[in-house]
């Protein structure tokens, strides 16, 4: 069977740790393919510094180029807050093949932060009550986040260490995040 990881997040901008972690997944599950999906609105967070849906899902796109990730539009041309069970069914419609559908979905998870484990272990066993299957993997921690790119943006620092060169390039030529 075809196994599809799904990688869905704002990405706002996608960052050396998103890619650093789907990295690490792609190994731990063998997967044939890694799917980054940039939602088109977050449905549980704000995001009043949000870029545009098609900037985010542009960066998202040249940080993959030349590796074994993909990106797909497919909450980005949905609208609308992006749900992953509607994502799910839809990635099932598809690819039909693979092993997408949420019955079958295993949720991974890696700390965002050196102390951050602790608190997953508790999440994943409450997702686990209900039925989930999750991996937790503690992949080393790459002390970078899209709040870290945004605000070095805003202050005229260099991003060059934080993202991708041909993500910081468009940054800069788009003049995002000032």
């Amino acid at each position: 069977m075809n196994r599809i990881a799904i990688f869905g997040g704002t990405f706002n901008p996608i960052h050396n740790g998103h890619l650093h972690i789907a990295q690490q997944f792609q190994k731990q599950l063998r997967a044939q393919r890694v799917l980054f999906i940039p939602t088109f609105v977050p449905p549980h967070k704000r995001a009043p510094d949000l870029a545009p849906a098609e900037d985010r899902l542009e960066m998202c796109r040249l940080a993959c180029e030349g590796t074994l990730f993909e990106v797909s539009d497919l909450e980005i041309r949905r609208g609308g807050p992006s749900y992953t069970a509607e994502t799910l069914l839809a990635l099932k419609r598809e690819y039909p093949d693979a092993d997408v559908i949420y019955s079958l979905a295993t949720i991974c998870a890696a700390p965002r932060s050196t102390d951050g484990l602790k608190k997953l272990r508790v999440y994943a066993e409450k997702l686990a009550r209900h039925g989930a299957k999750v991996i937790l993997q503690n992949i080393d921690y790459l002390p970078v986040s899209s709040t870290m790119v945004r605000e070095a943006v805003r202050q005229g620092r260099t991003i060059d260490a934080l993202v991708p060169a041909k993500v910081a390039r468009y940054i800069r030529e788009n003049g995002l995040y000032h």
